[in-house]
């Protein structure tokens, strides 16, 4: 049975259809994050790269939760952190600082997500980091960075550490602070802070256990590594219309 077809938006008028095919996906992923018990309240962010040669980017409206955000709510922002066309609200600065860091070094990365889990935040605490303890984990094996603790990302000079640490990789972690994901595309982006979300999660109630961890070979933690960057990897073709018809469900809305 083959998938749903994505149904696609209609875009505003001075909006171009492929800036608002973004908008539509990031609001949807504000409303993934949302509905998966991911959020801080009004304090992370989620941006997204609008096509085209322009240096610009779309963040969430600082103060609005991530459950009320739609495509239309989304402020657009320049690399300078300049606010393009009209918008009621500002945006979050250290949310700026770090986006805007990935935005300009990598500009494949598309999409970036920065969350302040339970899990997440107890991760970034730990002097080791995330262990490859479950399938989840072993995704990000070689494949994840790390960036000390600075305070409140409020200094532009600490872009520079922030884009050095995140490296070639598509995650990093922020040490006692939270996670930090990447992607190609909104969808990817998702994919992946979900992924590490779980594996955080996992760890933590593993250690909770109090048992003795079981840690596999790193033949085996590398080779998962690999298998989730595959080419055709089936799960990236369906899982974004089967998210999206989740929120149709159950937070519909977005594409407003």
């Amino acid at each position: 049975m083959s998938a749903q077809p994505i149904r696609l938006p209609n875009a505003k008028p001075g909006i171009g259809e492929e800036e608002w095919q973004v908008r539509v996906d990031l609001a949807a992923c504000y409303r993934l994050v949302a509905l998966l018990n991911m959020t801080d309240l009004i304090y992370t962010h989620i941006s997204a790269r609008v096509p085209g040669p322009a240096e610009q980017f779309l963040i969430n409206p600082y103060g609005m939760l991530f459950d009320e955000i739609t495509a239309s709510s989304l402020v657009k922002i320049d690399l300078e952190g300049k606010i393009i066309g009209d918008s009621q609200h500002g945006v979050n600065q250290a949310g700026f600082i770090i986006h805007s860091a990935v935005h300009k070094a990598r500009r494949e990365l598309t999409c970036v997500i920065h969350t302040h889990t339970t899990a997440g935040m107890a991760v970034s605490a730990q002097k080791h980091g995330l262990l490859p303890l479950t399938q989840h984990a072993m995704r990000f094996y070689n494949r994840i960075g790390y960036h000390d603790y600075e305070g409140i990302a409020l200094d532009m000079d600490e872009q520079q550490r922030l884009a050095a640490d995140l490296g070639p990789h598509k995650a990093m972690i922020l040490r006692n602070h939270g996670l930090l994901a990447c992607g190609e595309t909104v969808r990817e982006a998702f994919d992946i802070v979900y992924h590490l979300e779980r594996a955080c999660q996992a760890q933590i109630a593993a250690q909770a256990g109090g048992a003795e961890l079981n840690i596999p070979s790193p033949a085996a933690a590398a080779r998962v590594g690999t298998q989730f960057e595959r080419p055709g990897r089936q799960a990236s073709k369906i899982d974004w219309a089967a998210y999206l018809r989740l929120l149709d469900r159950q937070l519909p809305g977005y594409r407003d």
